[in-house]
């Protein structure tokens, strides 16, 4: 069969065909989308970086071992931060950071920081000790103390309750999740309507 013979032969075959009219089309590229979880944990792997990079290691006010901490970001309203300073909030996660050197306690807590943002925990105990015995005294706290701050993620912090560890132990509150916010506004939208 020659080349003109098979061209049109196959010409007839197609004779009939029309192009699909379709909006949803589908482009392979040999590589996939990166799923919600690897975004996240990009996201994640990158703000630890950055956050890491940020959080300053000199020039920290050094605290008094026995002194109250408290933070506040603009738009935290007053009645969620008291109920956060007398620990009224259930506490979803605790950090430790007793014995660690001040690059762990570091590490340590902006990664669960990150941790506790992934998995919508918004209710946290840090505990740092008081470092009475430690030179300079509360060299631990005081760096955590200035650290969180710096932190977007944190929405307020304060000296935990007795029963929490007191002023060797900070209550932590974290943004709401973009998944969070909008729950609650669907469910404030049924309230209304």
């Amino acid at each position: 069969m020659s080349h003109d013979d098979e061209l049109s032969l196959f010409l007839q075959e197609v004779a009939d065909v029309r192009p699909i009219r379709s909006d949803n089309t589908l482009s392979l590229t040999g590589t996939s989308a990166p799923t919600e979880a690897q975004l996240a944990r990009r996201q994640a792997a990158t703000a630890e970086q950055l956050t890491l990079d940020h959080l300053s290691m000199e020039a920290v006010e050094m605290l008094d071992p026995h002194a109250i901490v408290g933070f506040k970001r603009d738009g935290v309203q007053e009645g969620v931060y008291k109920k956060l300073r007398l620990g009224k909030y259930e506490l979803q996660a605790s950090l430790d950071l007793h014995q660690k050197t001040l690059n762990e306690a570091r590490q340590s807590l902006v990664q669960f920081i990150a941790d506790c943002e992934v998995r919508d925990i918004r209710c946290l105990l840090i505990l740092h000790g008081k470092g009475e015995r430690s030179t300079p005294r509360a060299v631990l706290k005081s760096h955590v103390s200035t650290w969180l701050p710096q932190l977007p993620a944190v929405m307020a912090m304060h000296s935990a309750e007795r029963r929490h560890g007191g002023s060797g132990a900070l209550y932590v509150l974290l943004q709401k999740s973009e998944r969070q916010k909008a729950e609650n506004r669907e469910r404030h939208q049924k309230r209304l309507g």
